[in-house]
């Protein structure tokens, strides 16, 4: 019996006899289970454990086969059998939390398998090519050594993937062909020869840690890997999505025309937002969302005595150069500015802060074109210089806010530094329900601290709340009330002072992402209806920062579990969460 199934039958077998009435051998039993499918996952990504214990790039890509996807399934499926024989009354309040969260992890991930989503490893915003290459160099010699394997490893992983989209081709599985035109752009990058390709990034730079040598030999085989493995396996790609793949994706938009659709879209819906709601409820939530956005828009329009109503000012706004970058370096400074106008805040928003700083870079030239305006991540967030003219900078601070401090770049630090005993699944995982719910409401938040300085930027962010609450009626219009292309892009136009190629990437986004634009605003409206009742019952004890710090704190969670954990909070007084920390 293979080590998985052989552990899994131990715990199934363990989880039949009687449970104490108390944490003890319950708990004891989930640490197991959650701990041992962490280790596992990790293996199955193609990760490793180096030296200092922590989990790794390895030396191969995943395999991406379906026999694999197949093996992943029956043990995700014994895994939950497993879970489900653990009375959740039976553990500790601490890992109660971590088996809704490693319920939510397991469950979702079975449900793509059984779903075989793996057939269409893209859309229109991310492919499976997306961040294979560096943007630096590694920190010593074995980081490099299984760099070398890995590349060298492409043209098999490459060979699954497109294998497994010609399964998707034959049953109508793949993103909407609408949705893809222009994206096979992004594989050009890779075919260029020598220091140019972006692999070669990698060796623009070793450690001081490796010797002349060393640099030397690792240098060589990368350049030859990339020009034996990588040019191949690209140029074989874009062959395939040119001749074969876009010619013959589905020509429908909505995820009720996928096979099985309709419970496609419902377990979409609970993997992204991480609660049981019809679409028919988003899409009501979301017009009355964006029906109270408008008369907030509608009431700056006025206090500027702007001549006209919400159509001409957005025409205003998308026209007037005053709005505009001139160059790439305009736009970026105007973002690191808000970063650091919002680092003089800092301290009053948050209790606990770590040491992890971030840069702010352009999107990458290969993948711009297509890419949103912003993204951020631990070390670093993104903006997009490409087509200034389409980049509003009235738009920027409220971005900044999202996607860098106090959004997702600080967030994935607070993570990874925060105290507590937090287990390894869950310190690494994320939701998009309450990452995107946090950095909605941060763009709201800075709104509260004085970050937006001016009438428009104010309007910004407004702009980007509509465009959220926007996405609520079309990703529900479009994959359930089956909505046309042109309704979807009439509807965001007319609602949110978006520009033309923003409106456009995003509803591609939409259409060819399903439910995982609806986390957003259904994370947000969760943590500002906390908010209100945390200040209306706590009244002059409620402090903003011990709020955001039991947020922060908890990591990634399902929001039902960060809706719990808020409301004990309240009940509690609302004290901080790290009073009993000794940071010494």
């Amino acid at each position: 019996m293979p080590r998985i199934a052989l552990l899994l039958a131990t715990l199934l077998t363990s989880a039949c006899t009687t449970l104490p009435d108390a944490g003890g051998d319950a708990d004891a039993r989930l640490i197991a289970l959650y701990e041992d499918e962490y280790a596992w996952r990790q293996e199955q990504q193609g990760r490793e454990r180096d030296d200092s214990g922590r989990w790794v790039a390895g030396a191969r890509y995943p395999d991406v086969s379906p026999e694999a996807y197949a093996e992943r399934l029956a043990y995700w499926n014994e895994a939950l059998a497993a879970l489900a024989q653990i009375p959740r009354d039976a553990l500790s309040p601490e890992e109660q939390i971590n088996a809704a969260v490693f319920e939510q992890i397991v469950t979702s991930a079975a449900e793509d398998a059984r779903f075989r989503t793996y057939e269409a490893p893209l859309n229109s915003d991310s492919f499976f090519w997306s961040y294979l290459a560096p943007r630096r160099g590694f920190g010593d010699l074995e980081s490099y050594e299984r760099y070398v394997n890995r590349l060298n490893d492409l043209p098999r992983y490459f060979d699954q993937h497109i294998a497994n989209m010609r399964a998707g081709l034959a049953r109508g599985y793949t993103p909407p062909a609408v949705t893809l035109q222009g994206r096979d752009g992004s594989i050009v990058a890779f075919l260029r020869e020598g220091v140019q390709n972006p692999f070669a990034a990698a060796v623009a730079r070793f450690p001081n840690n490796m010797t002349a040598e060393e640099q030397a030999r690792t240098r060589d085989a990368v350049m030859k890997a990339i020009e034996t493995a990588v040019i191949p396996a690209f140029a074989e790609l874009l062959s395939f999505m040119q001749d074969e793949y876009l010619p013959n994706a589905r020509t429908t938009l909505a995820a009720r025309d996928l096979p099985d659709g309709a419970t496609f879209y419902r377990a979409q819906i609970r993997q992204y937002t991480t609660l049981d709601l019809t679409p028919e409820a988003i899409h009501q939530r979301g017009l009355s969302e964006v029906a109270r956005i408008r008369a907030e828009m509608l009431t700056i329009i006025e206090d500027l005595e702007f001549d006209g109503g919400i159509p001409e000012f957005f025409e205003f706004l998308r026209t007037d150069p005053q709005f505009y970058a001139r160059t790439p370096d305009e736009l970026m400074g105007v973002s690191a500015y808000v970063d650091k106008r919002m680092a003089g805040r800092i301290h009053d928003v948050l209790g606990f802060l770590p040491r992890q700083r971030h840069t702010i870079e352009p999107v990458p030239d290969e993948i711009a074109p297509t890419y949103t305006a912003g993204r951020g991540g631990y070390g670093r967030c993104l903006m997009n210089t490409y087509d200034l003219l389409q980049r509003p900078l009235y738009t920027i601070p409220a971005l900044t806010l999202h996607e860098c401090s106090p959004g997702h770049s600080l967030q994935f630090a607070i993570a990874s530094e925060a105290p507590g005993d937090v287990p390894e699944f869950r310190a690494n995982n994320y939701f998009s329900g309450y990452g995107e719910g946090w950095g909605l409401y941060v763009e709201w938040l800075g709104g509260e601290i004085g970050i937006y300085r001016t009438p428009y930027e104010k309007f910004g962010q407004l702009t980007y709340e509509m465009w959220r609450a926007c996405r609520l009626v079309i990703d529900t219009g479009v994959h359930h009330y089956g909505w046309s292309r042109e309704q979807a892009l009439a509807y965001l136009r007319d609602n949110a002072a978006l520009s033309e190629r923003e409106v456009t990437t995003e509803i591609d986004r939409y259409i060819s992402w399903p439910a995982q634009a609806l986390s957003y605003k259904l994370g947000e409206i969760l943590i500002r209806d906390k908010r209100a009742r945390a200040e209306a019952e706590l009244g002059t004890a409620f402090d903003q920062r011990y709020f955001h710090d039991t947020i922060l704190a908890l990591r990634s969670v399902p929001l039902s579990v960060l809706s719990d954990e808020l409301d004990a909070w309240i009940d509690a007084g609302g004290p901080n969460p790290y009073a009993d920390v000794d940071f010494d």
